[in-house]
């Protein structure tokens, strides 16, 4: 692993932990996401001009194949034509293609792993970028949602009648008591006073009655006579 990417997984690491302690975690975020965003930049720059290398380094490698290949042909038609000492200068200057071939060969797979191993590290910083960027974006929602409602607590404070509303009905409810029970009463009063006047009416009548039954009864005595 790379300093480079033991850099950036100790600024990851400690992220989680700061952005608990932090007061005002969206700047905390955004300062994470500029540092990565530089090193994204950092890492794309060398990632072209790894790869502009590497095509300097294929180039030579092909080259020194062809030259390779070249003098060996060559070698073999001085042979041929017996020219034992041309034969031999063509197969030194192989000799010499042959071991510009491998280095240049070692030299190429050596920027291609590297290139591999920057183009993967690239692609981690991006993902871990975007990652923290959607984090930003919730903590963001989340301190609006917080501003909101500490504004509508703030409100309802100030309105000052959300909490007297149930002693208010409760209150109302209270007189409409009050007020039945006024009326009810009223009824009743009025119900034993009809009751009242039915009963003396009746005992009226019933005395109505005695009277009449007694003074017929003294009619009818004094017929006798």
């Amino acid at each position: 692993m790379s300093v480079f990417r033991r850099v950036r997984d100790i600024t990851a690491a400690n992220i989680n932990e700061r952005l608990e302690q932090s007061q005002d975690p969206v700047r905390l975020i955004d300062q994470f996401l500029a540092t990565t965003r530089d090193d994204i930049v950092e890492a794309e720059k060398l990632v072209q001009q790894s790869t502009a290398h590497m095509r300097q380094l294929k180039l030579q490698v092909d080259q020194a194949e062809t030259m390779k290949n070249k003098r060996e042909e060559q070698a073999l038609l001085a042979l041929k034509a017996g020219e034992d000492h041309l034969a031999k200068l063509a197969l030194q200057e192989k000799i010499i293609y042959e071991e510009k071939l491998e280095q240049y060969s070692e030299l190429l797979n050596t920027t291609q792993s590297s290139l591999m191993d920057l183009e993967s590290q690239l692609n981690e910083l991006k993902l871990e970028y975007q990652t923290v960027y959607n984090k930003r974006q919730y903590y963001v929602a989340r301190m609006e949602t917080l501003r909101l409602q500490q504004r509508m607590n703030q409100r309802m404070e100030g309105y000052g009648g959300g909490q007297d509303v149930p002693k208010m009905f409760n209150r109302l409810e209270d007189r409409i008591s009050d007020w039945e029970f006024e009326a009810q009463s009223l009824r009743d009063l009025r119900r034993m006073g009809q009751q009242y006047l039915e009963q003396a009416g009746e005992t009226v009548s019933s005395i109505l009655e005695k009277e009449m039954a007694r003074l017929k009864q003294k009619l009818n005595n004094s017929g006798k006579e």
